[in-house]
């Protein structure tokens, strides 16, 4: 449990890691700030938006995205529990894609997508040396 929620690549040159690390700080303050905070509390249009795609509990679902996005963001941005972070946003960004821009062309679909791509990538490596996570490990 403990590898799941603070592990991640640690090992590599630092060019990699501070690569990785670039573009978790740049993705992470990005979809907290940019796409998160605006999202808590929950607006009514957001809430109705939720209900839209056929979501059971459309607030509970509401504020679970507007902190999957604020709170993930931040934690992927500062590299804690990266993995399960990253997680929640890639579930998040795949509801965002196949459910809201469903219908959409790429260019509405797109910010989404790749959003969901970072977070997968992140899910799948962790938040690399210069995370709190390889911090934490080290205790």
């Amino acid at each position: 449990m403990r590898a799941f929620l603070f592990g991640g690549a640690v090992s590599g040159p630092w060019s990699v890691q501070l690569g990785l690390a670039v573009v978790r700080v740049v993705a992470g303050l990005s979809m907290a700030f940019a796409h998160g905070l605006g999202k808590l509390p929950p607006p009514d249009r957001f809430v109705s938006l939720v209900k839209g795609l056929g979501v059971p509990l459309p607030e509970l679902f509401a504020w679970g995205a507007g902190m999957s996005e604020f709170v993930g963001g931040l934690l992927l941005a500062v590299g804690l529990m990266t993995r399960p972070a990253a997680a929640l946003i890639a579930i998040t960004m795949a509801v965002a894609v196949f459910g809201h821009h469903s219908d959409d062309p790429w260019a509405k679909v797109e910010l989404a997508a790749l959003y969901g791509a970072i977070a997968i990538a992140f899910a799948c490596t962790g938040s690399g040396r210069f995370g709190l996570d390889s911090v934490v490990n080290r205790m």
